[in-house]
């Protein structure tokens, strides 16, 4: 499930496409606690000796075999509900196939790489991997295969983090991004078009790439190691078989290798990975404003004799800047005292300050200077971050709420006031029942074909339940019925 978007002349157009990677289909697509067993740096050694070891033994034969165990293919399944009066979704439609009744979600697959980074089974990806998923599946290169959750994910580096149950799994070293060269060796291991535990050898073509408007927070490495759809997620590792990178994006005009493939380095992961377990989610800095580069363009008309700087475009109102003072039209060229090039070093700044800390800024407008103290405060969760909780397995129908069909209902549901049964008021999210394909104003009508005819009659069978006795349930949806087949686990 990896990503591309078009050559480097459509990059500094803006001209942007994402690959999902779904069989096919083109749609926009850490330690902490020591007990863990959380992957560990290696020790340092001589990069040069190690990579002319490697040619002299015929190639990086020992570190493929040492990394490739510790990357995993991710299956993430996402629900397509046909609307009441529209068509059958697009990839579906095939020669002879009917219509579905209206309502009933389809489930499209599609698959990815992880890196797993704890022994206990904490594993990081690309956000746009597991992004709106409804269920995970974990396979590591064993065969062996686990239901997985999403712990957290955080959009605005596209990183994310989910976990299976399992112990004494292998992992991959972290290593220091921030000690890559350009011209040094990394090998890229993941699973494209399928293809599990394939490894390309390449080499560092750039450092510190942004603005490819695929993230918030872009600091990528760049790489000519082979990348296609299904890498995305998986392991960017140095010729010492430390992880530097995860890898996320090509550059391509046919969708598929063209020698210039992008990661999300190391040193940006790494603390992602370790506040998402530990929150599930990403505390940031906030001022509440936008900018924007200045160029030398533009300088001239804000009295300024170079294209540096963070132009002011937008104050959000009651935000820290608006209560210091800030105002549109003004350039920013100092935080703390150091120079700010441009608007991404600001961001930067002010993400990664204290939360509570005021800082100090010197601005200037129309060539007048001046300096402003304002309060870093917390960024406002963006709406995709999440944390969702693991599924509850006591017993299949755990996390579902049921109402009585009355008036209430029927207004609220646009229910048929003939139907008697237990309407599906409310659904923990990634509960059993949810995985299973129940969706809330379904209304149920038998289980195990013990007919049900209100809520005291849905209480009285969830009771009879065993908690790893799979449930037939029988409902009605938008005025048809439907089977579906609720599990414990």
């Amino acid at each position: 499930m990896t990503r591309h978007f078009p050559g480097l002349t459509e990059i500094l157009g803006s001209v942007l496409a994402v690959w999902i990677g779904f069989s096919g289909v083109v749609a926009l697509s850490i330690g902490f606690d020591r007990r863990a067993g959380w992957a560990g740096e290696s020790s340092e050694s001589s990069l040069a000796r190690t990579e002319e070891k490697a040619f002299q033994q015929g190639g990086f034969a020992e570190v493929a075999q040492a990394v490739t165990p510790a990357v995993v293919n991710i299956t993430a399944t996402v629900d397509i509900i046909e609307s009441r009066g529209g068509n059958f979704p697009l990839p579906f439609r095939g020669f002879g196939e009917s219509q579905p009744p209206p309502g009933i979600p389809k489930r499209q697959k599609g698959s990815g790489s992880g890196v797993i980074l704890s022994s206990d089974g904490y594993i990081m990806t690309n956000n746009h991997v597991v992004a709106e998923s409804r269920d995970l599946l974990v396979t590591l290169p064993d065969t062996r295969e686990f239901p997985a959750w999403v712990v957290g994910t955080d959009p605005e580096t596209d990183l994310a983090v989910i976990k299976i149950r399992a112990d004494d799994l292998p992992v991959i070293p972290w290593g220091n991004s921030s000690a890559l060269a350009v011209g040094q060796y990394v090998l890229a291991i993941g699973n494209p078009f399928g293809l599990n535990s394939t490894v390309t050898l390449g080499i560092v073509s750039a450092l510190d790439r942004g603005g490819m408007g695929l993230a918030r927070f872009e600091d990528f490495i760049q790489t000519d190691a082979a990348i296609n759809p299904g890498n995305s997620g998986g392991a960017l590792v140095n010729t010492r078989g430390e992880l530097v990178g995860i890898n996320t994006a090509i550059a391509s005009q046919s969708g598929g290798y063209q020698g210039v493939g992008f990661a999300v380095p190391s040193a940006l992961a790494r603390p992602v990975l370790e506040e998402l377990i530990k929150n599930g989610k990403i505390v940031r800095g906030y001022l509440g404003l936008g900018v924007q580069e200045m160029t030398t363009e533009l300088a001239p008309w804000f009295g300024l004799r170079s294209g540096e700087g963070a132009l002011v475009t937008d104050v959000v109102p009651g935000g820290p800047a608006d209560k210091a003072g800030i105002h549109r039209g003004e350039v920013i060229l100092e935080y703390q005292g150091q120079s700010v090039k441009d608007g991404q070093m600001l961001l930067e700044h002010v993400t990664r300050a204290p939360i509570g800390e005021q800082i100090e800024l010197g601005m200037v407008e129309n060539g007048k200077k001046r300096k402003v103290r304002a309060v870093i405060r917390e960024q406002p969760p963006a709406p995709q971050a999440r944390r969702i909780r693991m599924p509850r397995v006591e017993h299949p129908l755990a996390g579902v709420e049921v109402a009585d069909v009355d008036e209430a209902a029927i207004q609220e549901y646009d229910l048929n006031p003939t139907i008697k049964g237990a309407v599906v008021s409310f659904l923990e999210e990634g509960c059993t029942a949810e995985l299973a394909g129940i969706i809330e104003g379904d209304v149920i009508i038998e289980l195990n074909k013990h007919p049900v005819e209100s809520v005291r009659e849905y209480t009285s069978w969830f009771k009879r339940l065993k908690k790893e006795q799979a449930v037939l349930v029988v409902l009605v949806r938008s005025s048809r019925h439907l089977y579906v087949v609720v599990k414990s686990s």
